[in-house]
């Protein structure tokens, strides 16, 4: 199955991070998610129950980043991919976190996590 949906560049503010200074004043996060899901069934009745509702996606995705704090962002992308498995027409889920303000004393763009989960 090829067929995907994507949220790119979602935006919301969390705390995690192992300094205290991150857990305190917080910091954006940046989501991109990929679901693997089969759209011919939304397509053949354009319908938006046959689908993943991405706009659904978004805010439960946006709740996680803005919940419960944890040190890694590899644990907050594990906890991305989950929720995107939670609907049971998603295959797949690549889900990536952003961390444009991680306190690195050099400079740089990003630092990112990439998940998959089947």
């Amino acid at each position: 199955m090829s067929d995907q949906i994507a949220l790119t560049g979602l935006r919301a503010r969390g705390f995690h991070g192992v300094l205290a200074s991150e857990r305190e004043q917080g910091q954006d996060f940046l989501v991109d998610a990929v679901v693997t899901v089969d759209t011919r069934p939304a397509a053949a009745t354009d319908d938006l129950a046959a689908t993943v509702d991405y706009g659904a996606l978004a805010a439960r995705l946006v709740a996680v980043v803005e919940g419960e704090p944890v040190d890694l962002i590899e644990t907050l992308a594990d906890r991305l991919a989950v929720v995107c498995l939670e609907d049971a027409r998603v295959i797949s889920a690549r889900v990536t976190v952003h961390k444009p303000s991680a306190p690195i004393p050099f400079p740089f763009t990003d630092v990112s996590v990439t998940v998959e989960r089947p």
